[in-house]
């Protein structure tokens, strides 16, 4: 969330950005609100230091031996008052907090302003492949070679859930174990293993709770989420610690299964992998130390990329404007991949710095070497990467005249050196 110190002593840069990402919010309100519970804490001191002569009046009394009877009254009265209002001051808080909750978190200096169309291609890699054939989509891909069985993944959970079968599910394992020998041993992250299933205050430190609460597959009877993406619980991993600053930065991979509703989405990309509500990841989460978070997000943004880069895929950067930016993120980069079948860049990765976003949200602070408190950490994440688009990418680039589809170089000693996937 964001200061609302910062919010009271910079309400312009905080209009400026919330309109820049095109969120409405009555921040004045928010700052009278602040405004009057400021002033009501000064009035409960106020009467807390009468409350507290008046006590030591009284005890002079009785030491004097005189009445101290209209001065308990007084005391009483004192008292009665601050009773009265230290309960507003415990509503203002929840209410503040509350709006603060809904805040979202403002862009960077550097993001451009706009909306979709504003969105800044920055960067590209590689050559879209050239056929000599029209190519299949992924979903022609795998019912030719019976990798994917859409219609019984509908059977068993409902639309836009699918199953993986065969060589396809084989490629899947070791598309992922791939991404995690890569980060782990080559960008220098510590693999976790988290739970899928988390609570509300996870959900809340990261962003997603309450904004978008309609998005999240929720366990009524436990009052637990499926996550969406491992950044949740990877994250909150150190929710409500101080980290050493000497340990920063600390950077997490992890390979879970995620679950979106995809709320408000149905009817785009309703087929295929393109949208589905269960899906494999690997993410990565970085906590580092305020100062250098810019260039940690740029590192991220090249671990993100170097795995496209080993698999071959085409893909390019964007820049998100401030208008496409997620709730948390103050700056967001976006890797698209080529897919030749369906003739499209698809996302299947993002790359987010937060700031103190998340942090804050979380209590992750880090101290200094003298053991006092220095601020929040910055936390950052990105998919490294998403499995089903880079999945599509490489079915629709990877396939065959005959119908095959071949086995980029980098997953063949994780597939027994299986170099094509055939229906033959």
């Amino acid at each position: 969330m964001l200061d609302l110190k910062f919010i009271r002593e910079n309400p312009q840069k905080v209009k400026d950005g919330l309109a820049a990402k095109r969120v409405s919010v009555d921040l004045d309100g928010l700052l009278q609100l602040d405004l009057r519970r400021r002033q009501l804490i000064v009035k409960i001191d106020e009467l807390k230091a009468k409350k507290n002569a008046a006590n030591n009046d009284i005890s002079r009394l009785i030491k004097d031996k005189q009445d101290p009877k209209s001065t308990i009254a007084s005391m009483k009265g004192i008292a009665a008052e601050i009773d009265a209002l230290e309960p507003q001051v415990k509503l203002m808080d929840e209410q503040i907090q509350n709006i603060l909750l809904a805040i979202p978190n403002i862009p960077h200096d550097s993001v451009p302003r706009g909306g979709v169309e504003a969105n800044q291609v920055i960067a590209s890699w590689g050559e879209a492949p050239a056929f000599a054939f029209k190519p299949k989509t992924h979903i022609e891909i795998a019912e030719d070679l019976d990798i994917i069985d859409f219609k019984r993944g509908t059977k068993l959970s409902g639309s836009n859930f699918i199953l993986y079968k065969g060589q396809g599910a084989r490629l899947e394992r070791a598309l992922y174990n791939f991404m995690l020998e890569v980060h782990t041993t080559q960008h220098g992250y510590v693999e976790m293993s988290p739970p899928v299933v988390v609570n509300a205050a996870s959900m809340t430190a990261t962003g997603q709770l309450p904004k978008m609460k309609e998005d999240m597959y929720h366990l009524q009877a436990d009052d637990l989420y499926l996550i969406p993406t491992a950044e949740v619980p990877v994250t909150n991993i150190h929710r409500d610690e101080m980290l050493n600053e000497e340990e920063l930065p600390l950077y997490y991979t992890a390979y879970t299964t995620c679950f979106r509703r995809e709320a408000g989405s149905y009817g785009k990309d309703t087929r295929g992998l393109v949208r589905i509500h269960q899906f494999d990841k690997v993410e990565l989460v970085k906590f580092v130390d305020p100062s250098n978070s810019y260039q940690e997000l740029e590192s991220l943004l090249g671990n993100a990329c170097r795995i496209f880069e080993l698999l071959k895929i085409p893909y390019r950067v964007l820049m998100l404007a401030s208008g496409d930016l997620s709730f948390a993120a103050a700056k967001c980069y976006d890797i698209e991949v080529y897919a030749a079948g369906l003739d499209k860049w698809l996302e299947a990765s993002s790359c987010s710095n937060f700031e103190d976003f998340q942090a804050r949200r979380g209590n992750i602070s880090y101290k200094g070497k003298d053991g006092k408190k220095k601020g929040f950490v910055h936390t950052l994440n990105g998919s490294g990467v998403a499995l089903p688009r880079t999945m599509i990418a490489i079915l629709e680039n990877y396939q065959t005249p005959d119908g095959d589809v071949l086995v980029p170089e980098a997953l063949r000693p994780l597939m027994g050196g299986q170099e094509r996937i055939t229906h033959r």
